[in-house]
């Protein structure tokens, strides 16, 4: 970033680090993207609590702090958002349904805890959309996330509000949650990217809830960080990946894994499960595969193991567990909109009675341990997270046909979820106006791997944030 650069455009990384020099304070950072948001929040509606006096006031405090000469985090005085999913105390947690408006959280969920004890700011929470189920961030509550980049098209969902405040420039880092794609389709949609970490790297625990997730959410859901810049994607996961012991299934882990063998293996997977990607994501794949090749890597043309099964195992089980203990609560609190959302997700899968729903987590476990074997020979997959480049708003209630559709469109994306494994996205290029991007998956607890990887392709594609900044 040049130094000349306002302060909103500048990563969370040199923000910190200047900060904690006293180059610059956490106030002038903290004022800047607030200047920002300001300016460009009220068109694209993505931070929908706006707590920019705090985090003003919380700057202050950031300054006075480092003028003192105690430690700073590595976060310190750093604006960052936070998913409306999330406890953030005294704060709304709507999940973007109008009759949980006055649902206050009474304290930080973990990953906000680790977030402020690393010294960040909070300046807003961002949107989301219904029981952030849907691709399109949108809800009867706090209305529709726009995409800055083209309106007619999604932001993607569920960590919508977070892709476009990081892409407008309303922080260098937002936190989101995943369950199918939720971090890492936004991030596909806006042009910046996400880390889904390894179910059980970053504690996950809302002191809001009343009950605890059933068995495969709590499998296949995460917490995790997107960013315009590979390098705060591992800083902030470095963060939020602290412990907490309100979450039994944290992980000590080390963030840095031995050595592998020399060069990386990587997987090139060109047609996931057999479905073929559109043109422009096949051409990424082989430009990406060539960059990685240049910097060194192994790779090689080999089909990871996606499957149909994978991909409607994680359906199955997902929407049996809503059926089964959401459904009243969804029909009586959802919109007809998510109501035609959620029809069209059921006449998608095959729902399980009991001993289906043993017999496919038993499933789960034999396919998991086939793709645990694979990443012995190809610690990395380099494969699409979506078939598809852009998707329309609303696409996903049109007609159950195309929920169908859509399905298998992103099967590459919600598939990781159901195997718990890490994956990043990182953008590849644009495509008539939008961004889309591709994803790097590796084995458990090794985010470094894929980190790695994700910086050698940001090199070459560049942070497409940039671009978008040159026209808003």
């Amino acid at each position: 970033m040049k130094p000349d650069a306002p302060y909103w455009q500048w990563s969370a990384c040199d923000l910190a680090d200047a900060i904690s020099r006293r180059d610059i304070t956490s106030l002038a950072a903290v004022a800047s993207v607030v200047g920002r948001l300001r300016a460009k929040n009220p068109e694209l509606n993505a931070v929908v609590v706006d707590l920019s006096e705090e985090a003003l006031a919380q700057a202050r405090a950031a300054d006075e702090s480092v003028q003192a000469g105690r430690p700073t985090g590595p976060l310190h005085g750093v604006p960052v958002t936070v998913k409306i999913n999330t406890d953030v105390k005294g704060q709304p947690n709507t999940n973007g349904i109008p009759a949980l408006a006055d649902c206050t959280a009474p304290d930080d969920a973990a990953v906000v805890r680790n977030l402020r004890r690393a010294g960040a700011v909070i300046l807003g929470l961002t949107n989301t959309p219904e029981f952030s189920m849907r691709m399109m961030t949108d809800n009867p509550l706090h209305g529709r996330t726009v995409n800055p980049w083209r309106a007619e098209f999604t932001c993607g969902g569920s960590s919508g509000g977070a892709a476009v405040s990081l892409a407008a420039g309303f922080g260098p880092i937002a936190q989101g949650n995943d369950i199918g794609g939720s971090l890492r389709i936004p991030a596909f949609c806006c042009g910046v990217c996400a880390l889904r970490p390894t179910q059980g790297r970053v504690p996950t625990y809302n002191p809001s809830q009343h009950d605890e997730r059933p068995p495969a959410a709590q499998l296949f859901s995460v917490q995790g960080p997107m960013a315009r810049e590979v390098r705060d994607l591992r800083r902030a996961l470095a963060v939020m990946a602290e412990g907490d012991v309100r979450d039994p299934w944290w992980v000590p882990a080390p963030l840095e894994g031995p050595r592998t063998g020399r060069p990386v293996r990587v997987a090139l997977t060109k047609s996931p499960a057999g479905d073929t990607p559109h043109p422009v994501i096949a051409a990424a794949l082989e430009a990406a595969a060539g960059h990685l090749a240049d910097a060194g890597y192994a790779v090689e043309a080999v089909e990871a193991p996606f499957s149909e099964e994978l991909g409607e195992l994680w359906k199955s089980l997902i929407f049996t567990e809503m059926r089964q203990l959401q459904e009243d609560v969804i029909r009586r609190l959802g919109s007809k909109a998510f109501h035609t959302f959620l029809d069209g997700c059921y006449n998608s899968t095959q729902l399980l009675d009991e001993g289906g729903y043993m017999r496919a987590l038993m499933a789960r476990t034999r396919i998991l341990r086939q793709w645990l074997l694979f990443l012995e020979d190809h610690p990395l997959v380099l494969a699409p997270l979506s078939l598809k480049p852009a998707f329309r708003v609303d696409e996903d209630i049109e007609d159950e046909d195309r929920a169908r559709r859509l399905f298998i469109k992103l099967r590459p994306s919600y598939s990781v979820n159901a195997l718990g494994l890490p994956s990043v996205a990182v953008p590849a290029g644009i495509h008539k106006g939008v961004p889309f991007g591709l994803q790097i998956v590796g084995p458990r607890f090794r985010e470094d791997l894929c980190l790695d990887a994700a910086e050698v392709l940001e090199k070459r594609t560049g942070i497409l944030a940039r671009r978008l900044w040159e026209r808003f």
